[in-house]
């Protein structure tokens, strides 16, 4: 089964693509951390960003800051600590597409990520699929 991708998505800070958007036709970047991140947009494409809110290296929303200042259309989804309102509450704040907990069920980070890309979770995949 080949998959197409139709856009590229930035994970930064965790392996979101790994088991719960495998199958969706994006390709899932995966860089070590924000620093990376930010480098990486001068040699890939990047269509929209799932971020950890607290990166080792840029801590409490940093990243997310950043690309929000240079990029505000780009859908972006920050992923805030499940026991830490104070990190949704900033997340929101600063008008990322959508905030997920750590601890949320791979369907739903899924059905959230299709929602923000605007992906059709099932005839998206089935077109894009080829046996």
């Amino acid at each position: 089964m080949v998959t197409l991708a139709k856009m590229n998505v930035m994970s930064v800070g965790g392996q979101v693509g790994t088991g719960s958007l495998g199958d969706l036709p994006i390709r899932v970047v995966n860089p070590n951390n924000g620093n990376e991140a930010v480098r990486s947009f001068k040699t890939e494409q990047i269509d929209s960003v799932i971020s950890h809110w607290h990166l080792p290296d840029m801590p409490d929303g940093l990243f997310l800051r950043k690309l929000r200042a240079v990029k505000p259309e780009m859908p972006t989804i920050a992923i805030v600590e499940a026991n830490n309102p104070q990190q949704e509450i900033e997340a929101r704040a600063l008008g990322v597409s959508a905030v997920i907990c750590d601890d949320s069920g791979r369907d739903y980070v899924r059905a959230v990520v299709c929602d923000v890309l605007g992906l059709n979770q099932a005839t998206e995949v089935e077109a894009l699929h080829t046996v």
